[in-house]
């Protein structure tokens, strides 16, 4: 769905909406991966106790914080949809960005565990079951690839949906080295190998999350998104016709799906509706920034902005 409104704010300014793309529906992808990860962490639980593996339990307490990450990825799905307030001017659209901060630091506080446990073991090494390594962390490569799947479709338009997306295809690589754990003890007899690989699932574990925490920190900062390079914008500002100067320039993420930016330009002719569009256009096609509010300026001093810089 499109949108598309421009105002014209006397001679002095402009405000232009762009393209407010409606988020597509996973609903059903978010509930069939919390239902089947939720059974499989039970069973990770299960078995990795009765076959005295830390590995299973290490990709256990991992997938458990995938479930939570999905639960609250899917609450965060349906609020992005719901309407404006008069309290929430712009909707709950920031609802994943809390979700995705949320989901990386539970997986953080749980490696440091999984950690700490698979050191202990190496100094004091337990026996392991190496049939229960193989056969349920087979179980979870499927489950985990399966769910992946049904995110395939919307990786590349939604940030919430693209990290379901890569955790759980990063949980299915997980899984098949977890077999190979199994492959190797059964073959070797070193019981180390089973706490070395929770290590190293830790650090796979730790490296996602930490990435997640970072974007998810920046954009809860209002940082500048990463696809977008805020001298190129201003280039493109500084181009336009009759614009002499640009200021108060600013540019952040609304959501996972959307850009907003702010702008004052000084164009002594004025602003039409005709010339808001076609910046509303630019922006849009050329940016991806679906949210923008340009404020244009005659600069002739009668009334200084003051936003500008001083000079």
């Amino acid at each position: 769905m499109h949108q598309e409104c421009h105002h014209n704010h006397g001679e002095h300014g402009g405000h232009a909406l762009g393209h407010v793309h409606a988020p597509a529906s996973f609903g059903r992808a978010f509930a069939v991966g919390i239902v089947l990860n939720s059974a499989f962490v039970l069973t990770e639980v299960a078995y990795g106790v009765k076959g005295n593996s830390l590995a299973l339990l290490a990709d256990a307490g991992h997938n458990l914080g995938d479930v939570l990450g999905l639960v609250a990825a899917w609450i965060a799905s349906v609020l992005v949809t719901k309407a404006p307030t008069d309290r929430h001017t712009y909707g709950y659209k920031r609802s994943p960005i809390l979700a995705a901060l949320l989901n990386a630091m539970l997986l953080i506080f749980a490696t440091g565990a999984i950690v700490w446990e698979a050191l202990r073991r190496l100094v004091t090494p337990e026996p392991v079951q190496a049939g229960f390594l193989i056969w349920v962390a087979t179980i979870g490569i499927a489950i985990n690839l399966g769910t992946a799947l049904m995110f395939a479709s919307g990786r590349k338009g939604d940030l919430n949906v693209r990290g379901a997306f890569v955790h759980m295809l990063g949980d299915a690589a997980v899984a098949f080295g977890v077999v190979l754990a199994g492959l190797a003890i059964r073959t070797t007899g070193l019981t180390w190998i089973d706490p070395i690989v929770s290590i190293l699932v830790a650090g796979i574990v730790l490296w996602a999350s930490w990435k997640v925490l970072q974007e998810a920190f920046l954009m809860a900062m209002d940082a500048v998104p990463a696809k977008i390079d805020i001298r190129q914008v201003r280039a493109y500002f500084e181009g336009l016709p009759g614009v002499e100067s640009v200021h108060d320039l600013h540019i952040w993420s609304m959501g996972t799906t959307e850009c907003a930016l702010t702008v004052h330009l000084v164009r002594p002719e004025g602003a039409t509706d005709d010339f808001l569009g076609e910046v509303c256009h630019e922006l849009q096609h050329r940016f991806k920034i679906d949210h923008p509010t340009v404020q244009v300026e005659r600069g002739d001093g009668a009334t200084a902005c003051m936003l500008a810089p001083e000079g």
